[in-house]
């Protein structure tokens, strides 16, 4: 219908792209889910034909700026804290964890509540939360299991916790986006975190610290997705094949009558009676 004169597959396909991903997406550090949401206007209008986002806010209450103290920050939320004085930098290096439990397993809550899900798709500290995600889920340490994920501004976390973390490859295929004038996260640490990752496609942007969405980046993120909304589909149709044949072999056996069976096992015993031993030996 609409979506073959829209998209450039063929008409054939079509129509199995009614179907969409779903994508769990982590914001910021000192950011929620209504503004990350909102921050990402354009590109869920980019991608609005592949796929369904859910935002989801951090439990933990950022601590005020210096100077900030008196105002309402109630808003502004972390996923865990690396530094003693309960406050993030990406930047920080061999500090704690503080409160990093608690994310992942509101995280784990939403993934299967809320699911099915496809792909996680994170924002700086959310992109590096993402990252530990991944890891998690690809040790069979956590039901969280993407099939693949975007990271914006992502960075390798610094805290001692999450060392070992990053000696294992994540295979699933990864978006990777970050910003040439970056002064938040440089992307030198962007790149450090993408090393990690063996099917990283790169895109880059001239800006800094944001996630982009400009018509020059929109073919990019519609062929990632594309390419992953396909590699869904033939994976639920090929369990869908498997079903069905499954049922069949059941159907097939339970079709059956005692006295068919019985048949089937008179013949089959006359039939190995009836061959001689050479007969045996030549099938052998």
């Amino acid at each position: 219908p609409e979506m073959a004169k829209d998209s450039e597959t063929s008409p054939e396909s079509a129509d199995v792209l009614q179907d969409r991903l779903r994508i769990l997406c982590l914001h910021g550090y000192r950011q929620n889910a209504d503004s990350f949401k909102s921050k990402l206007g354009s590109f869920r209008k980019f991608v609005k034909k592949y796929a369904d986002f859910v935002f989801i806010t951090a439990p933990h209450n950022a601590a005020p700026m210096p100077g900030e103290e008196d105002k309402d920050i109630s808003d502004q939320k972390s996923w865990w804290f690396n530094k003693d004085d309960k406050t993030f930098k990406g930047t920080n290096q061999n500090g704690p964890a503080y409160g990093f439990g608690e994310s992942v397993k509101l995280v784990e809550k939403v993934w299967t509540e809320q699911g099915p899900f496809h792909g996680l798709l994170g924002f700086s500290q959310g992109a590096c939360f993402v990252s530990l995600l991944c890891s998690l889920g690809q040790r069979n340490f956590s039901v969280v299991r993407p099939k693949f994920a975007i990271l914006a501004s992502g960075f390798r976390s610094g805290s001692l916790a999450h060392r070992n973390y990053y000696e294992v490859e994540i295979t699933i295929p990864t978006l990777h986006i970050y910003g040439e004038k970056d002064e938040i996260i440089p992307k030198e640490m962007s790149l450090e975190l993408l090393e990690k990752f063996s099917e990283p496609k790169i895109l880059t942007h001239p800006g800094g610290h944001y996630f982009p969405a400009t018509a020059k980046e929109k073919q990019t993120f519609v062929n990632f997705f594309e390419d992953r909304l396909i590699a869904v589909l033939e994976e639920q149709e090929l369990e869908r094949a498997a079903a069905v044949f499954e049922e069949q072999s059941e159907n097939d056996n339970e079709g059956e009558s005692e006295e068919d069976k019985e048949g089937k096992s008179n013949t089959e015993s006359d039939d190995i009676s009836g061959e001689s031993e050479e007969d045996v030996k030549k099938n052998m």
